[in-house]
């Protein structure tokens, strides 16, 4: 590790945890710590791998810090490699979180080696991602909140999917109609979606029963303590939804940044602009914050820019799903943005600053902040980059 003191908190799927880790951050109060960085990494990250990303992450920190300073740090490690692989998946790694769905995994291997140009095979395979998610046909009729493109026609959303992914590589987008084994390269995709609903859901119950209670009860014995939330990703939600975790009258967290987050760009908004009725997951918790909320975000994250618009479409508006030929991708729809790929939005009193700014003259001391760090930010994943450490680092009011 990089950096020290540091501390491993970790969670099983359901944000259950081993005992004492509370007590163990609380003591580095004991010890003279002041400020505690908490990282959590995304989801695609073997538990040694994060380790590792950890480590490269904090790194540059020490350096950052002003004088008298004394800070520690923390990894939120959390069940999330879904593929070993980010460029080429490697789907057999699913059953290292999904050990019960072994044979459905399996399955699904041989129909995407196979790529058979059937209807027949395609239908397996939707049912197959049902069986994967959990997720039941009849569960619409209900009214249960499920992703649409699981219950669509899966020849229909492979073909989204092949014309997206087409797009990303920068191909000419195939349409509706191309002969049906072209679509098995959507139906990879259809699949990573799928493993991305389960890791949403997981994401969001660790860090609402797990990282939330877990610093509640910190606030609880060392209040004194200032902690301040980083992730990644998926684990963006993760440490985001921790606020609403968060017991009442709690506010141990003086400081949030949100690296490329792979959550809905209005979860902070009070009011939908497409439907005011409505208001964002996290409406509002920017208040359980003592200091800022900042959300980096990059254009040049095609992950959150194209694939998360379009599966969350696909997931919320079943009218998307049909007539493929029309409007393949519609990455455009303000509905379906990321934070990760443009910010907060819907929020009064968003202050939106370049990374250039930020690093000459800081970030503003409380309330959303959204940072086009796209001049250091060329993909999703990368994020070991010192001008972040700088972000968090004025974000938390501990530099130089």
């Amino acid at each position: 590790m990089s950096v020290e003191p540091y501390r491993e908190i970790t969670f099983d799927k359901d944000g259950d945890g081993p005992p004492g880790q509370a007590s163990e951050l609380a003591a580095l109060a004991r010890r003279g710590v002041g400020d505690l960085v908490v990282f959590a990494h995304g989801w695609n990250s073997s538990p040694s791998g994060a380790t590792r990303l950890c480590s490269d992450f904090f790194a540059p920190f020490p350096g950052l810090l002003a004088p008298g300073v004394e800070a520690g740090y923390a990894g939120v490690i959390w069940p999330s490699m879904m593929f070993s692989d980010e460029p080429v998946p490697d789907y057999r790694a699913l059953v290292t979180v999904l050990p019960e769905k072994e044979p459905v995994v399996g399955r699904l291997m041989e129909l995407l080696d196979a790529a058979p140009a059937s209807e027949t095979a395609f239908d397996e395979f939707g049912a197959l991602l049902r069986e994967l998610t959990d997720v039941r046909v009849e569960s619409v009729a209900l009214g249960e909140p499920v992703p649409d493109f699981l219950v669509a026609d899966p020849v229909a959303v492979c073909a989204l999917f092949t014309g997206a992914v087409e797009g990303v590589e920068g191909r000419p987008p195939e349409t509706f109609g191309a002969s049906l084994g072209k679509y098995w390269k959507g139906a990879r995709e259809a699949l990573r979606q799928a493993t991305y609903y389960v890791m949403k859901k997981r994401a969001g119950q660790v860090g609402e029963h797990g990282l939330g209670a877990l610093l509640g009860e910190v606030a609880r014995t060392a209040p004194g303590l200032r902690v301040h939330l980083v992730g990644h990703s998926m684990g963006a939600r993760l440490v985001a939804y921790a606020l609403r975790g968060l017991p009442a009258g709690a506010r141990p967290v003086a400081s949030v940044t949100l690296l490329q987050g792979a959550f809905s760009h209005y979860a902070f908004a009070a009011r939908l602009p497409h439907d005011p009725g409505r208001s964002g997951a996290l409406r509002d918790l920017q208040h359980r914050v003592r200091g800022p909320v900042v959300a980096c975000h990059s254009r040049h994250d095609t992950a959150l820019g194209v694939m998360y618009p379009l599966a969350a479409r696909l997931a919320n508006d079943s009218a998307s799903l049909t007539g493929a030929g029309a409007g393949v991708l519609g990455t455009d729809d303000p509905r379906w943005g990321a934070i990760g790929h443009d910010g907060v939005q819907a929020v009064p009193g968003t202050v939106a600053r370049t990374l250039a700014e930020v690093l000459r003259e800081g970030v503003p001391g409380s309330g959303c902040v959204s940072v086009d760090a796209a001049e250091a930010v060329r993909s999703h994943s990368d994020i070991c980059r010192p001008e972040l450490a700088r972000v968090v680092v004025s974000a938390s009011r501990t530099g130089r």
